[in-house]
């Protein structure tokens, strides 16, 4: 499978992009696991295209995928997709409904109306990778421009679980931004759909099903997470993924992360 990534000029704040080509190749099957990022996935394939299996519900087409959606697979045959991961701070600006989007994977028709089937087709006639990114970039800049933000204690207290690796202390985070536990709880699940606890959860679970891909233990994982032995971990990425550590570990959407965002922490 062929990786693309944008160069600078088409990089914007919380929102990182990679396109895929697989030309030629036969029926895919992959695991997509669960990332702490609501991700939108545009098929560019000119026919047949991927088909999502969500619970045993199929889906085909373009689609966006909320925080933690559990079992996840992509099938059918892999043409040219672009994928782009949203800070779910910056989605609710960029998709205007992330809180609904939890959990959830839904059309990006349905999200975006008519600029979902505009932008494609702009994408899917690109000369170039580099084209389709600033294709991409432009669409994404004018709706950052024209919707609002969450609350700025929101996205500081999101940003710091994801530098303190799911880790602190919801107490603590809302001390940070003089808020009680409560109005935090309310504030942060009104606006991007997922409690702080579970939130944590999910980046804890991110650097864990990293690490098992990169090769480490699972009692290793499991140590250096902050679960509290492997069987905790265990649970957790069944929770997640629906998948054991060991399926996760050779997830095939996880392998290509280090090609299409070098910088995935896997220490």
């Amino acid at each position: 499978m062929a990786v693309a990534v944008p160069g600078p000029p088409d990089r914007l704040p919380g929102v990182r992009m990679a396109g895929f080509e697989a030309h030629g190749a036969g029926p895919v099957d992959i695991a997509m696991v669960p990332h702490p990022s609501v991700t939108v996935l545009v098929d560019l394939s000119d026919e047949g295209g991927l088909v999502y299996d969500v619970r045993g519900r199929r889906q085909h087409g373009s689609i966006v995928v909320g925080l933690a959606p559990g079992d996840l697979r992509a099938g059918g045959r892999a043409g040219v997709c672009l994928q782009i991961r949203l800070d779910p701070a910056v989605a609710a600006a960029i998709l205007g409904t992330p809180a609904a989007l939890s959990g959830a994977v839904v059309s990006l028709d349905d999200v975006w109306g008519r600029d979902a089937g505009r932008t494609a087709d702009r994408l899917r006639t690109a000369a170039s990778w580099d084209e389709r990114f600033g294709i991409a970039a432009e669409v994404l800049a004018r709706r950052l421009r024209t919707r609002p933000a969450v609350d700025a204690e929101v996205a500081h207290i999101w940003r710091r679980t994801l530098a303190g690796r799911g880790r602190l202390r919801v107490e603590d985070l809302a001390g940070e931004v003089g808020w009680s536990r409560k109005r935090l709880w309310s504030r942060f699940g009104a606006q991007l759909g997922i409690s702080p606890k579970r939130a944590a959860r999910l980046v804890r679970f991110d650097r864990a099903a990293h690490l098992l891909a990169a090769g480490h233990a699972g009692a290793d994982v499991a140590a250096r997470c902050g679960y509290v032995d492997q069987s905790h971990l265990h649970r957790d990425v069944k929770a997640f993924a629906g998948l054991t550590p060991a399926a996760v570990a050779v997830a095939p959407w996880l392998a290509i992360d280090h090609i299409a965002w070098p910088t995935t922490q896997v220490s």
